[in-house]
């Protein structure tokens, strides 16, 4: 159960460290975001900070303690984040290179999720 709940925290870290780290720069709508999210990739710029307000709050969320179901929510928007912005790159046309570093992220969003069910389940064994 320790190695488990060492190897989650971990992942879970780095995951939520991510997507806070690209999450500031859509909060405030810097001119970076708002170059790769409007103007190559077409999104209206209403919905930068939107999406950056949302994937700080699904950080914290599952970095914090209890709210099985709001961790659920927060996993599956975190996650729909990251393959919707792999999407959009492949989308418009650019290369396999600059997309592709995408699933390493989404690789990490998946592991904790399953980290989580894990932990849980042995929680639950031995209660």
């Amino acid at each position: 159960m320790k190695r488990i709940n060492i190897i989650y925290w971990i992942v879970t870290g780095l995951f939520a460290a991510f997507m806070i780290f690209s999450s500031t720069s859509n909060i405030v709508s810097s001119p970076e975001a708002v170059a790769m999210l409007h103007d190559q990739l077409g999104y209206p710029t209403y919905f930068i900070p939107f999406i950056g307000v949302a994937k700080l709050l699904g950080s914290i969320t599952i970095l914090v303690p209890g709210f099985p179901r709001l961790k659920e929510w927060a996993y599956s928007g975190l996650l729909f984040d990251l393959i919707g912005a792999t999407y959009s790159f492949y989308s418009i046309g650019e290369p396999v290179s600059a997309w592709s570093p995408m699933f390493i992220f989404i690789g990490f969003g998946f592991a904790s999720y399953l980290l989580y069910h894990k932990r849980a389940a042995m929680k639950a064994a031995q209660a």
